[in-house]
């Protein structure tokens, strides 16, 4: 048996790193846990941690490549945030100039959520527990 125990972190490449970590920590909530830049690659490296959890490593490269979204591509497609009540967040996200879809039912779970992108263009999701 493997022994998988839950996800450890979530690796994520900025094109624009104060900007990423701008939209993840003072507009998401997270907080910045550590911080470090790697002169040998001119990469910053942020730990990034949800209600104390250590859950995203955000990166900048020099000229990462584009992420192909849509047409969706193979590969992960989003990153799903659990949240109380959407509406609130999602009023919360629009106050800081972040566009969101218009809300969907899940229609296995009865759940609402909505889908937004982060500075990339990196698919994310609120998901109404």
């Amino acid at each position: 048996m493997l022994g998988l125990k839950q996800v450890h972190h979530i690796a994520i490449i900025a094109s624009d790193y104060p900007i990423s970590k701008h939209f993840y920590c003072d507009i998401l909530g997270f907080t910045l846990q550590a911080e470090a830049y790697r002169e040998e690659r001119d990469s910053w490296k942020g730990d990034l941690a949800l209600n104390g959890q250590y859950v995203i490593e955000l990166f900048s490269f020099p000229s990462p490549p584009a992420r192909p979204s849509r047409p969706e591509a193979c590969g992960l497609r989003h990153l799903a945030f659990s949240v109380n009540n959407i509406d609130n967040a999602i009023s919360h996200l629009e106050d800081n100039g972040v566009k969101c879809e218009p809300v969907r039912i899940d229609p296995f779970t009865d759940k609402r959520f909505t889908f937004f992108n982060d500075p990339d263009g990196l698919p994310l999701e609120l998901y109404q527990q």
